[in-house]
């Protein structure tokens, strides 16, 4: 069987008339009886992608009739992955203490109440944690409230800290402790000062303030983001 064949089988394997598959591709139906007859030598660019999207098979199986026919929808478009379910006692998973912060306004240190939803603890990948160099030991993740960090962190999501980086850098990322309570703000140095500033577009609502002893604490350095919104 050569992939003309495997192209008609495929086809009628849907159900689709041979003239609604030529709209679906994007071409005309006399392109699709020649790919089907035999007549056009190969397949190949974005018609072939379109195909193997249309037909949900693989290229491999159509071209060569290797591998299986049938793939998951979406794994046909270039850089796709096939999602892997990991057992969250792999090697390849560290996992870090999630939950919410426990602060006290100008003392130094934090303790974590844990997220019992989740387990108390977020898994992440163990060759993340190390081609950043980060110290497993040193990271804490907790959920987002509020949306005064919007669109780049919303309510909802979760960051990952680093507590072993509270050196300030202009434009980064901090979990800090503000007057006793958890705040995620960007930091910028303008004035002399070091400033917390929130990514919501709406400066008057939340507005920007300074942040300088007891009553600023650097919990660390957000350096992931958790969630589901795009």
């Amino acid at each position: 069987m050569n992939w003309h064949n495997r192209l008609t089988q495929a086809r009628l394997a849907k159900n689709i008339k041979k003239s609604d598959f030529a709209k679906l591709i994007g071409v005309s139906a006399p392109t699709v009886t020649q790919w089907e007859n035999g007549e056009t030598k190969k397949i190949e660019g974005s018609n072939l992608v379109r195909v193997c999207s249309v037909l949900e098979i693989s290229p491999e199986w159509l071209l060569h009739g290797t591998s299986e026919m049938a793939i998951e929808p979406g794994l046909h478009i270039p850089g796709a992955m096939r999602v892997v379910v990991v057992d969250e006692d792999s090697p390849g998973i560290v996992r870090i203490p999630l939950g919410s912060l426990k602060l006290q306004a100008g003392v130094n240190g934090v303790s974590l109440e844990p997220d019992r939803r989740d387990g108390g603890t977020l898994g992440i990948s163990l060759n993340w944690v190390q081609r950043k160099g980060y110290d497993p030991e040193q990271l804490i993740a907790m959920p987002v409230t509020g949306d005064s960090m919007a669109p780049t962190i919303c309510e909802g999501d979760t960051v990952i800290i680093n507590k072993s980086d509270k050196k300030l850098v202009d434009n980064a990322v901090y979990a800090i402790n503000y007057e006793g309570e958890p705040v995620v703000k960007r930091m910028a140095r303008d004035a002399g000062q070091w400033w917390m500033m929130s990514d919501n577009p709406d400066q008057r609502r939340y507005f920007r303030r300074a942040c300088h002893g007891k009553d600023c604490i650097i919990i660390g350095r957000v350096v992931r983001r958790e969630g589901d919104q795009f």
